[in-house]
C-alpha cells in the first residue's frame, strides 16, 4: 500500500459519528413530522450542507503551502451539481451528472 494515506481515516470516523444522528433522526425517530418547521428543515439539509462543504473545500481549492483557487473540470462539475440539485431537489441525479462530466473530460484528456 505505498502511496496510501490512512491518517484521515479517524477524522472521517469523527465527521460520520457527528453528522449521522441528525441525518439518521427522521428515519428513526416516530412522530418527526410533529416537530417545528424550521427543526424538520434543519436535519433535511443537514446532510447536504456537509457533502457540498466537502466538495467546496476539495474541489476549489489546491493543497499545498499556499492554498489558491482550483481551475479545471472539478469547479465545473460541482456547479452543475448545484444547479442540477436546484432544479430536481434531489441530491443523487446532481452528483451523477457531475462524476458524469468529470469522468468524460478526463477519458478525453481534458483534466
Amino acid at each position: 500500500m505505498s502511496g496510501v494515506s490512512l491518517g484521515l481515516i479517524p477524522l472521517a470516523l469523527l465527521m460520520w459519528l457527528c453528522t449521522y444522528p441528525s441525518r439518521a433522526l427522521p428515519m428513526l425517530a416516530p412522530g418527526i413530522e410533529r416537530l417545528p418547521t424550521w427543526a424538520v428543515t434543519y436535519l433535511r439539509l443537514a446532510g447536504p450542507a456537509a457533502l457540498a462543504a466537502l466538495a467546496a473545500v476539495n474541489c476549489l481549492l489546491t493543497s499545498g503551502p499556499a492554498p489558491r483557487l482550483l481551475i479545471g473540470v472539478e469547479p465545473i462539475a460541482v456547479g452543475l451539481c448545484v444547479a442540477v440539485v436546484a432544479r430536481t431537489r434531489m441530491l443523487f441525479p446532481g452528483v451523477a451528472a457531475a462524476v458524469v462530466v468529470v469522468a468524460a473530460a478526463r477519458a478525453f484528456g481534458l483534466s
